[in-house]
């Protein structure tokens, strides 16, 4: 038995999540933790979609729901989120729009600014749970 049989190491994969052209996994399951990499605005492609710091967010989260979504959990179901924004002006709408997602008692959240490069203003990764079984 190899070490990743024992931990229960898996890949979930569905056609509704984004995709990307770097080198990661967009999900990986190890028994009932998903860790979720860091999901921005993008397409089914993984081309960037060039918006508004709402639109950016509000597309990186639908990204990060999709993945959670096929690999069998959901945004109520996250622990902990890291966020990436761009430029410390952002902030403040930032933390108005958290809330639509996430909802109170919130997942552990880290918050970093002055991180991305490029044209991305907002990037976030999680730790979720699977969904217990109906």
């Amino acid at each position: 038995m190899t070490r990743s049989e024992k931990l229960m190491i898996s890949y979930p994969d569905a056609p509704e999540m984004p995709r990307s052209h770097l080198p990661f996994s967009p999900v990986v399951r190890v028994g009932d933790l998903l860790f979720v990499s860091g999901q921005a605005s993008v397409d089914g492609t993984g081309k960037i979609v060039d918006d508004s710091f709402e639109g950016e967010m509000r597309r990186s989260i639908a990204n990060l729901e999709a993945i959670l979504k096929a690999a069998g959990s959901g945004l109520e179901h996250v622990v902990q989120t890291r966020n990436y924004v761009r430029r410390p002006e952002d902030l403040a709408e930032y933390n108005r729009l958290y809330p639509e997602f996430f909802k109170a008692p919130f997942p552990a959240r880290t918050t970093i600014s002055e991180c991305l490069s490029g044209s991305l203003k907002y990037e976030i990764d999680c730790i979720a749970v699977v969904a217990p079984a109906a």
